[in-house]
């Protein structure tokens, strides 16, 4: 694991209010802070420090026999959603610990959040976590919601299965959604990107050693490079349109760029958008970060013209 934070929220963390992932880590023996396990709790309770707004409403459901969370706003639309996947390495993380990140995109999509809660690793390998994310949309799809009004998210490794669940809903048949959007997308599992050595010095969320042991935990013996793990290197043609979103400051920023021009030589619509001077999903920190504010408008403003949700 990283040795310093995995997941999200650099800026968070340095609110007053809140206490750091290395202040509620301290309480952890160091011998056991490499444990998936003993991390995820750890990691729970620092992304739930901050309380959802009295409006959002939290609904439990199963897609297909995966866990899904309903994440509602007053602004949503009903005959729209939007299919979340958290990120968290693959090891950690789950759709309650995102919410609030969810509630923010409901509120700018004008949509309900569907944030689903596919296994995770070293206990459960590649492809559980892929098979829930194509399993959860397959059976969004046959509720009857028509894809016009769906859209897919995914942040950090939650980009992957987004981008991943497109690739294999297209090959299985399946309706592509409006559109996709991707937060600081973890796409290449080979860790070559050269941002990977460029900007450590200046990523305080995510560490390239402790993504190699990551890698090892969820691919197994399977071969990072495949494009069932890595979706950078997947044939991208056909699939939905695609807003991706990363900040300068973070090893993963050449999967962000190398994907927008791999999906672009491949005739998908995509936009980047890279904001200056700032840390990994930076726009889980609005409101009080003026970058992830505007960021979040953006995205809104995308979402609800993919999906016909526009005034």
């Amino acid at each position: 694991m990283a040795s310093h934070p995995v997941g999200r929220h650099a800026l968070v963390m340095s609110q007053p209010e809140r206490k750091s992932f290395q202040e509620l880590l301290s309480a952890v023996p160091p011998e056991t802070r490499g444990d998936p396990a003993v991390l995820r709790p750890v990691f729970e309770e620092f992304m739930l420090q901050t309380p959802l707004p009295s409006d959002v409403s939290l609904t439990e459901m199963t897609f297909g026999g995966v866990p899904v969370l309903e994440i509602s706003v007053p602004e949503a639309t009903p005959d729209a959603a939007l299919l979340y996947f958290h990120g968290g390495v693959f090891a950690l993380g789950s759709a309650r610990a995102s919410a609030g990140l969810a509630c923010l995109l409901a509120r700018q999509a004008r949509s309900r959040v569907l944030s689903v809660d596919y296994r995770l690793a070293p206990e459960h390998r590649f492809p559980a976590a892929t098979d829930d994310a194509l399993g959860s949309y397959r059976a969004l799809l046959e509720t009857g919601i028509s894809p016009e009004h769906v859209g897919l998210f995914g942040e950090s490794a939650g980009g992957a299965l987004a981008l991943g669940a497109l690739v294999a809903g297209r090959d299985a048949g399946l309706a592509q959604p409006a559109a996709a959007v991707l937060y600081s997308p973890w796409v290449d599992l080979t860790l070559s990107g050269a941002s990977m050595e460029t900007k450590a010095a200046v990523d305080f969320v995510l560490a390239p050693d402790g993504l190699q042991h990551n890698v090892a935990d969820y691919a197994g013996a399977a071969d990072p490079a495949a494009p069932a793990l890595s979706p950078l290197f997947a044939d991208l043609r056909g699939i939905a349109p695609l807003l991706i979103q990363c900040g300068s400051n973070e090893v993963l920023l050449d999967d962000a760029t190398r994907l927008a021009a791999a999906a672009a030589t491949a005739e998908v619509s995509v936009q980047l958008d890279v904001t200056p001077g700032v840390a990994h999903v930076f726009q889980a920190s609005a409101p009080e970060l003026d970058e992830a504010n505007a960021a979040l408008a953006r995205t809104g403003a995308f979402l609800q013209a993919h999906l016909r949700l526009a005034e």
